[in-house]
């Protein structure tokens, strides 16, 4: 069996994508049709042009903008329709996808009209696609201007059916993980699981920050550990999941090359890692290239893959059953 072969075989669990970002060219051309003259092109070439990012504030900048283009919760269904399909395509069988909820607020969607957009979509991604979704609602970064508590008050008021987790994103370096302390507490105490971003852009302390005020379970990112001795140590003791995005950090320049990429090294120090897009839409990727990046760059053969695609499930939200029905499955390969 050929190395993409076996790689597609293999089936996964995605724990870190962003529903905006997942969307594919063919589905943002859409949108950005149904309102012309805005900044997002219309055209396919200027659209992949458009997704060729200057930097990380660049990108920032880029995925708000196209995150405007989403205001009817029929927009939304469709965004998780269109990533259960593509996830299909790399052998997906369960994910967690992140919803800005409260950038959708105020695009105009009404709080209802999102809960039921979420819900019909995750029924139809299962019925007609075979994917199980869950859901992790995001602070986005400072656009709540209230340190995330919009958030962690819509998404314990307004609980869809399959949200497990609380997560945060944006430009980290104008938003401290510890200041997001309050928004994490109630979501918390609500029973969300806590999975904030932190060390793709700023220093292991705010891994450090993550963990200790945000008491962070799994790790968004976290290419920065590398560079603290004790904060591995404390990972791999702890056995803190990283979600790592090794195609996501060269594009938005979180890491300057595949040479100087973290990854392996993190896997040796004994971190327990998981391999995701991110944004697979904006990125021009998606799972199976991930673990093949992992296969070409890092020289991971088939024992270090199917080991990646073990965490991913293992490190998920995912009921104990499919769990283990994928673990089989997995070993079977």
């Amino acid at each position: 069996m050929h190395i993409s072969d076996f790689v597609h075989a293999l089936p996964k669990a995605e724990l870190h994508v962003h529903l905006v970002g997942a969307a594919s060219v063919d589905t943002v051309l859409a949108l950005a049709r149904n309102h012309p003259g805005g900044p997002v092109p219309t055209d396919e070439a200027e659209l992949r042009k458009f997704y060729e990012f200057t930097d990380f504030r660049h990108f920032i900048n880029v995925y708000g903008v196209v995150n405007d283009l989403v205001t009817t919760g029929e927009d939304v269904r469709t965004l998780v329709v269109g990533y259960a399909r593509d996830a299909v395509l790399s052998n997906i069988r369960y994910a967690e996808v992140t919803v800005s909820a409260t950038s959708h607020l105020r695009a105009g969607i009404a709080p209802d009209e999102l809960v039921e957009a979420l819900s019909a979509g995750r029924a139809e991604a299962l019925a007609v696609h075979g994917v199980m979704l869950q859901w992790i609602f995001d602070v986005p970064g400072i656009w709540d201007r209230d340190w995330g508590v919009t958030s962690a008050r819509f998404a314990t008021e307004y609980r869809p059916e399959g949200l497990v987790g609380f997560g945060l994103g944006g430009f980290e370096s104008d938003s401290p993980r510890a200041s997001f302390r309050e928004a994490f507490a109630m979501a918390r105490d609500a029973g969300l699981h806590m999975v904030p971003h932190a060390g793709e852009t700023t220093p292991p302390s705010e891994i450090w920050a993550a963990l200790r005020d945000l008491r962070a379970e799994r790790i968004g990112h976290g290419v920065s550990a590398v560079r603290d001795p004790e904060l591995l140590r404390h990972l791999a003791d702890e056995g803190v999941v990283l979600e790592v995005c090794p195609t996501s950090n060269i594009r938005t320049g979180a890491v300057t090359s595949w040479d100087e990429h973290p990854l392996p090294r993190l896997l040796e120090a004994g971190v327990p890692v998981t391999v995701n897009t991110d944004d697979p839409g904006m990125f021009h990727t998606d799972l199976d290239r991930e673990y093949l990046v992992c296969h070409e760059r890092f020289g991971f053969g088939r024992d270090e893959l199917a080991g990646l695609a073990r965490a991913g499930v293992r490190a998920s939200f995912a009921p104990a059953a499919v769990k283990e029905q994928l673990l089989k499955e997995i070993n079977a390969v």
